[in-house]
């Protein structure tokens, strides 16, 4: 799974497409404006980028479950389907097995879909929609299981109904991602916020077990209220 935030396109100056030469010093006569009596064409509104995500994430669901792929829907579309912000930035995001990954890259390219095997061995990468999609076969550096997968909750996501991975597993895949190199807690405190009330807490504390970077996220949500003190502690 990819982080959110988009990149800001540096300013370029305008480039000098003609060059008009000035004769017998005469000015230039200006060039008609528009036709007062003829209507504007209608200009292409910008698209919503959570909706296209959302639309890259409905096409794509609806191809895995045609073929038959056993799936779960991750990332911050999960999130959304669980009940969280609408607000999505970056990518849609797939569970699979990673046995499945064969199979599923072929289900895409029969449905004329371009995809893409990264340096990182553990997804494959596709475009849809003008929108990135991850299909991922481990999760915070874990292979995805059965499980994992028999756990996901079928929840409409922008009314086409598909698995979803359940939130004690979303929860743990993001928290188990954090290191010292990638430790955006600031992200994920709003994902954990939205769907607290449905995630076990003490499946999470245990699957991570004393990982320095996840428990410090729980004790930030202890402090913040978010989540209860483990029992045992003060």
């Amino acid at each position: 799974m990819t982080q959110n935030g988009e990149e800001t396109a540096p300013l370029r100056r305008p480039e000098i497409t003609e060059l008009r030469l000035a004769t017998d010093g005469a000015a230039r006569q200006p060039e008609p404006g528009p036709d007062p009596s003829v209507p504007p064409e209608p200009q292409e509104l910008p698209q919503d980028r959570s909706q296209a995500i959302l639309e890259a994430a409905k096409q794509i669901g609806a191809l895995l479950k045609r073929a038959g792929h056993p799936f779960a829907l991750a990332g911050s579309v999960a999130v959304y389907a669980h009940g969280g912000s609408r607000y999505l930035q970056h990518d849609a995001d797939f569970a699979i097995l990673p046995d499945d990954a064969e199979a599923v890259a072929a289900t895409l390219r029969e449905a004329g879909l371009e995809v893409r095997v990264p340096p990182e061995d553990w997804l494959l990468k596709t475009t849809c929609h003008g929108q990135n999609v991850d299909i991922i076969f481990a999760l915070a550096h874990q292979p995805v299981t059965r499980a994992m997968l028999d756990r996901a909750h079928v929840l409409p996501v922008d009314s086409v109904l598909m698995p979803v991975l359940c939130p004690t597993d979303l929860i743990h895949s993001l928290i188990s991602a954090f290191s010292e190199h990638y430790c955006d807690f600031g992200s994920v405190l709003p994902v954990a916020r939205a769907v607290r009330e449905k995630v076990d807490w003490n499946v999470v504390r245990a699957s991570c077990g004393d990982q320095p970077m996840p428990a410090a996220f729980l004790f930030l949500l202890e402090r913040l209220h978010v989540i209860d003190v483990q029992e045992g502690q003060s």
